[in-house]
């Protein structure tokens, strides 16, 4: 995980946990040992088992590519962002309320950036009445960061 310096906004890479990368080493491992059970040992299964492993990591790599900032103005989320003016309120969601937040509560026409393995999330109520938009749900591994920075901000107690 990345986090930018204080005073020049925020930024924060959504990486997978660490713990993930070993259990895709192990599910590599099982997958290139299956090969050499089910094929006669050739050449070819250099090959293989490279070709294994490169895809277990551009998968877990790709999914840890997602990040969230407060920088210049804008909220960004991937590559959507939202100027700070069109917030009207935000808040952090906490890890308890989040399935309910996604689920039932959910509005369809909502913006959500959500990471799974990410426990916590921001909601931003937007004041912009030409954006079909009600709200953002964004995934954050430190939400009061992300708040601070955004003076709509609400704390809930």
């Amino acid at each position: 995980m990345k986090t930018s310096q204080p005073g020049s906004g925020y930024f924060e890479r959504l990486t997978v946990p660490w713990y993930w990368w070993l259990a895709g080493a192990v599910v590599a491992g099982l997958l290139c040992f299956e090969v050499t059970l089910a094929a006669n040992w050739g050449d070819w299964m250099i090959g293989a088992f490279v070709l294994i492993v490169a895809v277990i990591a551009v998968l877990l790599w790709s999914m840890g590519r997602g990040s969230v900032a407060v920088r210049d103005g804008e909220l960004w989320a991937g590559n959507a962002h939202l100027p700070l003016e069109l917030i009207s309120r935000a808040a952090a969601v906490p890890p308890q309320a989040k399935s309910a937040a996604l689920g039932r509560q959910l509005d369809p026409a909502a913006f959500v950036y959500h990471k799974g393995w990410i426990k916590q999330m921001i909601v931003v109520v937007l004041d912009d009445p030409e954006d079909p938009t009600p709200y953002w749900m964004v995934s954050t591994r430190h939400p009061e960061k992300m708040l601070a920075l955004i003076p709509a901000a609400t704390t809930l107690g």
